[in-house]
């Protein structure tokens, strides 16, 4: 058997793996929702938002899992968003490396050999950048399980004059310099172009009702948020119910024939952000520092890119629209071992409810997958009841499908 028809093999049966874990996927996704979601809160920056980092100290990697041995003492709770990056990293499933359902057994050699590449990474960052990641499994590999050793040939004849880079190829288009508002100033105009602080802070609750797309599927899901920073969405697929929940200090995710998984690390981050009714006039409380990158092409717009640091946590990046102000995009990063794993959010269809503009479908982007989700009704300040937030207890959850 040759190399492309063992490639073309593992490639059938990685979409078999892929279709099983599309509900998986979908359920931990879900969470990242809409414009005044847009931003975690800094703990004590907005409110609730301690809760979610008082948790006692979570254990080592060899504390929980079996077998580790390049990640020793990286956070338990960084492991599956570790796979998870280099999975996107490799374009490749968990059976690439690990035997199905015995994780931690040695017998595949990709396995022995992502823990020399690791251990590679991990040198060369130590040993040229005093530390610092800058070299990743994406470096070299860029979606494909063997790196890319041979530059790719031009796609397109340039015109004179013209960089490979604005012919289509190379990296991706930098953000264009630009002497425009401030980071603050932007933020601000965000603010009243969504009616304004008064109008986002009488927001008490809101009950939404629509339709997720992805993979060529379209479900109804209801989506429930209350003050403060409850929420919980419900995506009705047709072998049940899947949910994203976090509760103001927890969060976990239910899928229609598994056990219930609770939430840590970056999935907890993104849940508390979106949980906020309020994110919006709680922005410049979350960054200890905030720049403006320049503008960017989002769209057929310009947008101004607003990084925002935040202490002890990757930074988040916000697009605003230059004509209108509203946040067309915001692109934030989960902590891993290797390196960040992005998830970003695009904006569309705002429409005026109550007196604060929230838009109606937006779309979420991973490595792992996308989906849109399309509101067709939005109800604001309606009763919602606390009990739809209680976690389930562990013996409620259906056992695991064979």
């Amino acid at each position: 058997m040759t190399r492309r028809d063992r490639e073309e093999k593992l490639g059938d049966s990685s979409m078999n793996v892929k279709l099983a874990k599309v509900i998986v996927i979908v359920a931990l996704i879900v969470a990242s929702g809409f414009v005044v979601d847009a931003v975690k809160a800094q703990a004590g920056a907005a409110p609730g938002a301690q809760g979610a980092t008082n948790a006692p100290e979570l254990k080592k990697a060899e504390e929980q899992f079996k077998n580790i041995q390049v990640l020793k003492g990286v956070p338990a709770e960084q492991i599956f968003p570790t796979m998870q990056f280099i999975s996107a990293s490799l374009g490749v499933e968990c059976e690439f490396c690990h035997v199905h359902n015995a994780f931690e057994k040695d017998d595949k050699k990709p396995k022995q050999t992502a823990r020399k590449m690791m251990e590679m990474m991990f040198a060369i960052n130590k040993d040229n950048f005093d530390g610092h990641r800058e070299v990743t499994c994406n470096s070299c590999h860029r979606g494909s399980a063997h790196p890319q050793a041979v530059p790719a040939v031009m796609t397109e004849e340039l015109r004179e004059g013209e960089s490979k880079e604005a012919a289509g190829g190379g990296k991706p288009t930098e953000a264009k310099e630009n002497a425009g508002p401030s980071g603050e100033q932007l933020l601000d105009k965000y603010v009243q172009t969504l009616g304004g602080t008064a109008a986002i802070n009488k927001i008490t609750s809101r009950v939404m009702k629509g339709t997720i797309d992805f993979g060529g599927k379209s479900v109804p899901i209801d989506i429930y948020s209350k003050e403060p920073e409850k929420r919980i969405s419900f995506t009705h697929m047709p072998e049940g119910e899947s949910v994203t929940a976090f509760n103001g200090h927890e969060g976990w995710l239910g899928t229609p024939g598994r056990p219930l998984r609770e939430m840590h690390g970056s999935d907890l981050d993104g849940a508390s952000i979106d949980a906020d009714l309020h994110l919006a006039s709680h922005l410049k409380a979350m960054f200890s520092e905030m720049r403006v990158r320049g503008t960017e092409k989002v769209g057929d717009h310009e947008a101004y890119v607003v990084v925002g640091l935040r202490e002890g946590k990757p930074p988040i990046q916000l697009y605003f629209d230059q004509q209108s102000g509203l946040l067309v995009r915001m692109v934030r990063f989960g902590e891993t071992a290797l390196g960040w794993l992005p998830t970003q959010i695009d904006y569309a269809d705002y429409r005026d409810t109550d007196g604060v503009k929230i838009p109606y479908r937006w779309t979420l982007a991973r490595p792992s997958g996308r989906f849109t989700i399309q509101v067709s009704d939005i109800k604001q300040n309606v009763p919602v009841d606390d009990a739809k937030f209680v976690k389930p207890a562990a013996e409620e959850q259906k056992a695991p499908a064979k």
